[in-house]
């Protein structure tokens, strides 16, 4: 319980962070603006011509007489709908990182400084381009895990009861740990932490991961709030990083420079056994 309650006060700090920094915030919504038009336009258009493909793609029914041809065909439009939308939460953090990723590297450091009692912060080695392929080969693999999880949660949704609860909550956990795998990403990647060792790292502290990533799962459901929680969500997971590398933060990150104490400053308790050791 400890974790989840810390999980929840990294993704309140974020949002406090970006309030009391609102000249970041405006350049931060872009590329989530970027994202939902690009995301409307392509459900839209599985809408308009999802039956037409799912005709297209069971040529087989179309000797089907009665109305089971159409029902059947309507159930698997329907599934196809629910589907892109389902991949489109799961997905939506890792296109906006990926369509912002230098504002988002930008704001990150900003939090690690404000959040360092000596003002510094990790810097990558690596050039742009570099960082931006690394980030977008690393999106790609998770979007596949993240496919792979819609995919299965997706058909054990059909089973009488179980899926209609079990399944549900499930799929939440299993949303906020990608979401949250994908912020923190920002700060690990540039403190040279690959991707299996953030998996690695983030399952070992699986509650607080879902404490900050599935609250945020929940409200991106919401339309357009997603857009607006991003970059107070990429400052929430720098902060966390920072605690699941061991690092010392002066303070919860939300002043306007520098640190102020320890005041707000989330303590994270010690990792299970077994964990493995923060580093690069």
């Amino acid at each position: 319980m400890r974790d989840l309650g810390a999980g929840f006060r990294y993704l309140l700090q974020g949002q406090r962070w970006m309030a009391r920094n609102s000249r970041q915030y405006g350049f931060g919504l872009l590329p989530g603006l970027i994202t939902l038009v690009l995301y409307a336009a392509a459900l839209v258009g599985l809408a308009v011509w999802g039956d037409d493909l799912v005709t297209w793609s069971t040529p087989f029914a179309d000797g089907w007489s009665g109305p089971w041809r159409g029902l059947f065909r309507g159930f698997l439009t329907a599934v196809l709908f629910a589907l892109g939308l389902l991949l489109a939460v799961l997905t939506f953090t890792a296109v906006t990182l990926l369509i912002g990723q230098p504002f988002y590297e930008n704001l990150s450091e900003k939090v690690d400084r404000d959040a360092s009692p000596d003002g510094t912060a990790p810097e990558s080695d690596l050039p742009l381009w570099r960082e931006l392929w690394v980030s977008a080969r690393d999106s790609l693999r998770i979007l596949v895990r993240a496919g792979l999880w819609g995919v299965l949660l997706f058909a054990l949704g059909f089973l009488p009861f179980v899926g209609q609860t079990v399944v549900p909550v499930v799929g939440f956990f299993v949303t906020g740990f990608f979401l949250t795998e994908e912020l923190t990403a920002v700060a690990l990647q540039r403190r040279g932490v690959h991707l299996r060792e953030r998996l690695a790292l983030l399952r070992s502290r699986k509650p607080l991961v879902w404490g900050f990533g599935t609250p945020l799962g929940l409200a991106f459901l919401v339309p357009l709030v997603a857009v607006f929680l991003m970059p107070g969500a990429v400052a929430g997971a720098t902060l966390m990083a920072r605690g699941l590398m061991g690092e010392e933060t002066a303070g919860d990150g939300d002043g306007d420079g520098g640190g102020d104490g320890d005041r707000g400053a989330v303590t994270l308790p010690p990792p299970p056994p077994g964990s493995p050791a923060p580093g690069r």
